[in-house]
This record gives C-alpha cells, sequence and structure tokens, in this order.
C-alpha cells in the first residue's frame, strides 16, 4: 500500500483528477482537503490556496497514478509524494488490494 499526496490549484480540477483515477481503480478512494500553501516559486516566495489530494492505493498504481496527476495538474512541477505507510488495519488493506483491481471487460 502506499499513500499519494498531491496538490492542485482547483478544487474542480482536484475531484476531475480523483473520479478519473477511482473510475480506472488506479485509488481506492480519496480525500479532497483545502489548504493554504506557502513555497519558494523561481527564487520568490509564494503564497496560493490549493487543494490537497490524499490517495490511497497500491505501490505500483503511483507510477500510473503520477502520470495522470502529472498530465491533468497543470503545474510545471507537480507536487507527486508517495508515502509507504509502516503499519495499516488488515481489513483495510485486504478491501484496498480487492477494489484496486484492474475491471475485466
Amino acid at each position: 500500500m502506499i499513500v499519494i499526496l498531491a496538490t492542485v490549484d482547483k478544487k474542480t480540477k482536484a475531484l476531475s483528477i480523483a473520479k478519473i483515477l477511482l473510475r480506472k481503480r488506479l485509488v481506492v478512494c480519496y480525500n479532497l482537503i483545502p489548504i493554504n500553501s506557502g513555497y519558494w516559486w523561481k527564487g520568490k516566495k509564494a503564497i496560493s490556496k490549493e487543494t490537497l489530494m490524499i490517495l490511497k492505493t497500491k505501490r505500483q498504481n503511483f507510477a500510473k497514478v503520477e502520470k495522470i496527476i502529472t498530465e491533468k495538474s497543470g503545474y510545471e512541477v507537480p507536487e507527486v509524494l508517495g508515502i509507504i505507510p509502516s503499519k495499516v488495519s488488515k481489513p483495510y488493506l485486504t478491501w484496498l488490494l480487492k477494489e484496486t483491481k484492474p475491471i475485466k471487460k
């Protein structure tokens, strides 16, 4: 299992990306949280409102999720972080592994 954190500039964009990932079963679930971000960009301090996406999936889905976020985010340098939890409840992990299997056609 991996938890992926990514930010985008608009909630509508985050929702669109999250729905694509869920429909393709690349994530088992998503959470969208409005945040205020401060960071350095091209040598200057910047502050902006963004939406944080918290995405849960299998480790092997990271590259596919990253590709979609990168294509859809609109950011020159998209933030896509993968965090591997040290502990996960067995029922949650079983559910995640079952539900992120590709849909058979």
